[in-house]
């Protein structure tokens, strides 16, 4: 089933369960519609976590293409009404999402701060060098993209787009030199950045991922420029430099927290076969543990072991984890220290591989 058909149906079935929920007595029987709201529900319980997740997402997408008002408020509240999301936790936020500096702005001067870095990286560098984290791009493909990422989330944000928008039809305008991508790069991250500044974090708006609002895309921004940043100095010198450990594990949780919306990831995870099972990865600097559950159909996380025995575990730095998930790393590099079936691991890496 195509994407169009599938988020044409959500919109309906949103649209009619909006309309049966605020129907007048004298229009719709409330037995009624009672009776067929609750046999909806039993048939969406009956769902795997992927798919209630999927649904979730759908759902949501829906809201913002209807005008502010009671309308696209009840959109909103479809998913909740049929408890989609009950038992899927997304696991509390840290990093740049606690505290008083941790907001839209903060990150925003974050991604500045690493396209400086990545553009200082390519500006000396010969564009036609391969690039190992991504294979068959050569460094002017990566910039290339992350200054598309750039172009692209700001477009969303500004524009407040209720549907997906692809890069092909955003202006892009990247230089026809690639000696001048460094420069592109940084002038695309503060267009960026200024618009995002000036938005309402909790404006409505189209996103790849699990929050559909404006706050989504400074942070996917920021973790996306610092995922291509260690690419490109893994390109050039072989090495990373210093990753915050904070911003890697807010990263990890943006990565757990949005793979069930990601078809590519979703789907291999769905079909692993590996249900009960507990992986758990550990930051030895920060702290931060996360626990990823298998079954029905996907994966449950949470911070912290939450009690569960894990059947396989992975330490390292944030920064190192992060660029595991990412496939930067092998599990094999020798910062891992590995404990448990290594084989969930290696299962898990090879279903979320891009």
């Amino acid at each position: 089933m195509s994407d169009a058909l599938l988020s044409a149906l959500a919109e309906a079935l949103a649209g009619l369960v909006t309309a049966v929920e605020t129907a007048d007595e004298d229009v719709l029987d409330p037995d009624t519609a009672v009776e067929w709201l609750e046999s909806t529900g039993h048939a969406f319980a009956g769902l795997s976590a992927a798919d209630r997740r999927a649904l979730d997402g759908l759902f949501r997408a829906t809201a913002p293409r209807e005008p502010e008002g009671p309308r696209r408020n009840a959109l909103l509240k479809v998913s909740e009404g049929f408890g989609l999301t009950s038992g899927l936790p997304a696991g509390p936020a840290s990093g740049l999402l606690s505290g008083p500096s941790a907001d839209a702005h903060a990150a925003c001067d974050a991604v500045l701060d690493h396209t400086r870095r990545l553009a200082a990286v390519v500006r000396d560098a010969d564009p036609a060098l391969p690039v190992p984290g991504c294979p068959d791009w050569t460094l002017a493909d990566l910039a290339r993209h992350v200054g598309t990422v750039h172009r692209w989330a700001e477009h969303l944000v500004r524009t407040r787009s209720a549907t997906r928008v692809l890069a092909r039809d955003v202006p892009l305008d990247p230089p026809a030199d690639p000696a001048a991508y460094a420069d592109w790069l940084v002038a695309g991250a503060e267009r960026f950045a200024a618009t995002a500044r000036d938005a309402d974090p909790d404006a409505t708006v189209w996103s790849p991922g699990a929050d559909p609002h404006v706050r989504h895309y400074p942070r996917h921004v920021l973790f996306e420029t610092l995922v291509h940043l260690a690419d490109a100095e893994l390109a050039v010198d072989g090495k990373t430099g210093p990753l915050d450990p904070a911003t890697a594990a807010d990263a990890v949780d943006h990565f757990l927290t949005d793979a069930p919306y990601i078809a590519r990831i979703a789907e291999p995870v769905s079909r692993l076969g590996r249900d009960g099972t507990v992986l758990r990865l550990t930051a030895r600097d920060t702290g931060a543990v996360w626990t990823l559950v298998l079954g029905g159909g996907g994966f449950t996380w949470t911070r912290g072991s939450g009690g569960a025995e894990p059947t396989a575990a992975v330490e390292a730095d944030a920064g190192e984890l992060l660029l595991l998930l990412h496939h930067r790393y092998a599990a094999d590099d020798p910062c891992f220290t590995h404990a448990g079936d290594r084989s969930l691991l290696d299962d898990w890496l090879a279903a979320t591989a891009l």
